[in-house]
């Protein structure tokens, strides 16, 4: 990046070890790894600048570490030319940076997505799990396994395996064990 930018005259590349005269931080990777939202977040933390950020992949739940660390731009690494650099360290400069729309509409779909997902503030406990999801949860913290739970339930094995996966996968619970744990913490079973 130093040596993409330092062919711009509009730019200063500043590689100095106190970091004075840092008005933007030019940060590239080929993801957004836990590494790197690492490194993101101490130079936001210690400098408090604007962040272009360069990277090939951003999932959703780096588009909110990126508005965290006060990324102004996200550039591709296949669109990172020395022109568009350049150009998004200088708005990101001037103070008035514009965040691309696609990355404002990723993240306002990530944002109700969210809001969706979770419990509406006042809901009252359980409200997420229907009744049919609380027997099979029941009979999970009763030790019965998937056979078992059916049989009792008159329901197909695949029936019982649809439902632990859906209240796991709706309510971003890891296995069955933290399924029971939820349940008995909202108070259901």
């Amino acid at each position: 990046m130093a040596d993409l930018l330092g062919t711009r005259a509009s730019v200063r590349v500043v590689d100095d070890p106190a970091r004075d005269g840092i008005e933007v931080v030019v940060a590239a990777f080929e993801r957004l790894s836990a590494d790197a939202v690492t490194a993101l977040r101490e130079v936001a933390l210690e400098l408090g600048k604007p962040i272009v950020l360069v990277t090939d992949r951003i999932e959703e739940g780096g588009l909110a570490v990126a508005v965290e660390c006060r990324v102004a731009a996200i550039l591709p690494r296949s669109a990172a030319t020395d022109s568009r650099v350049a150009d998004s360290v200088r708005r990101a400069a001037s103070g008035t940076p514009s965040p691309p729309s696609t990355l404002l509409d990723r993240l306002t779909a990530h944002a109700e997505r969210l809001h969706r997902e979770t419990l509406t503030p006042g809901e009252p406990p359980g409200s997420a799990l229907s009744s049919r999801e609380i027997d099979v949860l029941r009979l999970m913290a009763d030790g019965l396994d998937t056979q078992e739970i059916a049989t009792e339930l008159s329901y197909s094995e695949r029936t019982v395996k649809n439902i632990i996966y859906a209240v796991t996968d709706r309510l971003r619970l890891r296995n069955r064990s933290h399924a029971v744990a939820y349940a008995i913490r909202e108070g259901v079973i």
